[in-house]
């Protein structure tokens, strides 16, 4: 054991019970935050125009700040970016985050420093965590890759801007910054196939420990080099691989396809890093959920998610939430963000600690018949489906088909497959029967004969890499939809099928 695995372990020893002990004062430690946070805000703009002065309970705080996105902080933004200070935080943010957004365009999220140390602390935290469960520090001694955007940063107004992991790189650690790969000039490349291409290159000859990015391009990078050695499995090129760090996307749909490219089981640490802050991460091997991140910079609130657009929503805060219940997650936090609506959902396994799993985005969902079904629901079936029929994917994607000529409306799953599928309809039974277990109001739709049973178009080799490169959105940090309450990507792919 080299010296700095020997130093992980001592020090994942430390801080890995006080993480479970803040769990243990998380509801204090949110209520408190929120005061920190009003008082700190009180003589900015938007603090003196809420009203943050006469702020002194929950209710007060929710009486205050009605819950917005971004097209209700916009205007505050263009004041940031023009150079103006005090206005959402004290001072001015020391990046923008730049994200996709789809009636606002690219949205610009204020990052400032207390916020950026927070993240690299839940990143550390994710992994000193995991060394303190598993024992496994060894991957500190070799090199580490993270797939990550380009780090060259733009300007918006005054102020620097770039997506989350371009900013993100100028801040990390020195004691991961000197094992950190690829170097900057290949992450600079802007095309991502000449960026994996370039990457593959750099580091096939390296004692790559930890691997980290989001799965879909972690694949096409393990497939690169895979073709550039010759090699079978990527245990053969990286005998120290030991972990794979992700976020941003369910890993199951993945998971199998990674693991027979790897050629064993290889352990993960998820994690749920935003633009407006480091969320949760995985804190179990064998337990569901991510553990959140209460001492963050963060203070959370929730709200049902069927009934995130009713104009009088419940909105509560963590002392109140449920287990079992599906939430839009809105969030407040120490760059200046106040009742902000990210756009995901997430469900509680346990308050004991504070576990969530990610289940979709507000907006990603269909109900084009009142059926309401979410993405953890079609995960879940095609994950389920795919283990008792032995079928591998790539990817996938569905949409509603609301007018199919001369036949009754259904589901269209469109589906990449790793390898050819033996019985395509007894697939798409399979997968019909779980989403009527999982979801009582397709089954009731499926029952009452408005729905016919779904359709699986089954599409060419690579078919979603050349989906996102026409839509000019291949790598990084971009991924495609689970589903949509819409035909725009669903009429995107048909070029695709086989």
């Amino acid at each position: 054991m080299g010296y700095k695995s020997t130093i992980a372990k001592l020090a994942a020893n430390i801080i890995a019970p006080a993480i479970y002990k803040e769990q243990q004062n998380a509801v204090a430690i949110q209520q408190n935050l929120m005061g920190s946070f009003v008082r700190q805000a009180a003589q900015t703009d938007f603090g003196k125009k809420h009203h943050f002065a006469d702020i002194k309970t929950y209710t007060d705080f929710k009486a205050a700040l009605p819950v917005r996105d971004y097209e209700d902080i916009k205007d505050y933004i263009e004041l940031i970016a023009d150079g103006k200070e005090n206005v959402l935080w004290p001072g001015k943010p020391l990046y923008f985050c730049k994200s996709s957004g789809t009636t606002s365009g690219t949205k610009y999220i204020p990052v400032n420093k207390l916020q950026i140390d927070e993240m690299i602390r839940a990143a550390r935290n994710s992994l000193m965590i995991y060394v303190a469960e598993t024992g496994n520090s060894a991957f500190f001694d070799h090199k580490m890759i993270f797939l990550q955007g380009s780090p060259v940063l733009d300007k918006h107004g005054v102020i620097p801007a770039g997506r989350l992991s371009g900013i993100v790189y100028h801040h990390v650690p020195f004691y991961v910054n000197r094992n950190r790969m690829p170097s900057y000039n290949t992450n600079c490349i802007e095309d991502w196939e000449q960026k994996v291409d370039a990457i593959a290159k750099e580091t096939m000859h390296q004692r790559m420990s930890l691997i980290s990015g989001i799965p879909p391009w972690v694949v096409m990078y393990f497939e690169r080099l895979l073709e550039l050695t010759g090699k079978q499995k990527i245990k053969d090129i990286f005998p120290d691989f030991k972990v794979f760090a992700y976020g941003g996307v369910n890993y199951e749909p993945y998971r199998a396809r990674i693991e027979e490219l790897v050629g064993f089981k290889i352990d993960s640490v998820e994690t749920y890093p935003a633009s407006e802050g480091f969320i949760a991460y995985q804190d179990k091997q064998n337990e569901p959920g991510l553990l959140l991140n209460v001492n963050g910079g963060i203070f959370y609130e929730f709200i049902k998610a069927d009934e995130i657009f009713e104009p009088n929503a419940k909105r509560i805060s963590l002392v109140e939430v449920e287990v079992g219940v599906n939430y839009a997650l809105i969030l407040n936090n120490n760059a200046g963000l106040w009742g902000y609506n990210i756009g995901d959902t997430v469900k509680f396994v346990s308050k004991d600690p504070y576990r969530i799993l990610v289940t979709g985005r507000v907006k990603h969902f269909i109900s084009a018949f009142g059926e309401h079904v979410i993405a953890e629901e079609v995960e879940y079936c095609m994950m389920q489906a795919c283990a008792q029929l032995n079928v591998a994917i790539t990817e996938f994607t569905v949409a509603p088909q609301v007018s199919p000529q001369g036949e009754l409306p259904y589901h269209e799953w469109f589906v990449e497959f790793t390898r050819p599928v033996d019985n395509l309809p007894a697939f798409a039974q399979k997968i019909d029967e779980l989403l009527q277990q999982k979801n009582s109001y397709y089954l009731d739709l499926r029952q009452g004969n408005i729905l016919q049973q779904l359709k699986i178009r089954p599409l060419k080799p690579n078919a979603f890499i050349e989906y996102m490169r026409s839509q000019g959105k291949l790598g990084g940090q971009n991924k495609v939809p689970r589903l949509t309450n819409d035909r725009r990507i669903a009429d995107g792919l048909v070029t695709w099928v086989c």
